[in-house]
């Protein structure tokens, strides 16, 4: 009789084409939260572990239990070239989920970041092997191998809904989620964003002290002047 299974993997997500993923690189995170109606971005506790050039990829999901990782390394199974892990840990802080040994495998397996609401280790390590990491911190406590986890499967992580195949884009700012169903018609949306502020940046350049909507505004009656 087979054992009860204390990982369960999926491998039948739909990946974005990669082509399309290529159009939508070089754009900052600000751009794609606005495409979504000022959201998509996780909490700002998630933020980069050291300086590294902005990222954008395909989300691999892992959900594992607080000090534990069993999980990330079973996904290695799952990682593709492009990929960002996306890993779920509840919070916990307690202890690290990944540390430089695991993130170099999986930079093996073209693994472009990693995204965890917990806490991660050796940090000059991880700037040695150069993947870009975002999570909540640092500690030098280590994990247990004990499960239970999941990958492929949807997590919420850092108060965003993340499922694979989602596209993920960070930088400096922050890491930001755009759903799969939504990576086609954002090429041009980020493009019409960026045409946007370009001609902001030159109103501004030009000299602007506000802009035209703010001066309607001021005197449209619902604004009360008092000496």
């Amino acid at each position: 009789m087979a054992s009860e299974a204390i990982v369960t993997i999926s491998k039948s997500f739909p990946r974005p084409d990669p082509a399309l993923v290529k159009r939508l690189s070089g754009f900052p995170t600000g751009y794609f939260v606005d495409i979504q109606g000022r959201r998509g971005a996780l909490d700002c506790g998630i933020k980069p572990m050291f300086e590294a050039p902005p990222v954008i990829g395909t989300a691999v999901t892992v959900k594992t239990v607080p000090d534990d990782n069993l999980a990330p390394y079973l996904a290695l199974d799952v990682l593709q070239p492009g990929d960002v892990l996306v890993i779920s840990n509840g919070g916990w802080i307690g202890s690290s989920v990944i540390g430089d040994l695991i993130v170099g495998m999986f930079k093996n397996a073209g693994v472009v970041a990693v995204v965890t609401d917990g806490v991660v280790r050796d940090v000059t390590g991880l700037q040695e092997v150069g993947v870009p990491i975002f999570a909540r911190g640092l500690s030098p406590n280590s994990p247990q191998k004990n499960g239970p986890g999941a990958v492929g499967f949807d997590v919420a992580i850092g108060g965003v809904h993340v499922r694979s195949g989602d596209l993920i884009v960070a930088d400096r700012d922050g890491v930001v989620a755009l759903p799969q169903a939504r990576i086609a018609g954002a090429v041009a949306e980020v493009r019409a964003i960026r045409d946007k502020e370009a001609k902001i940046e030159q109103s501004i350049a030009d000299g602007v002290t506000a802009p035209d909507w703010v001066k309607e505004y001021l005197s449209s009656g619902k604004v009360a002047f008092v000496d």
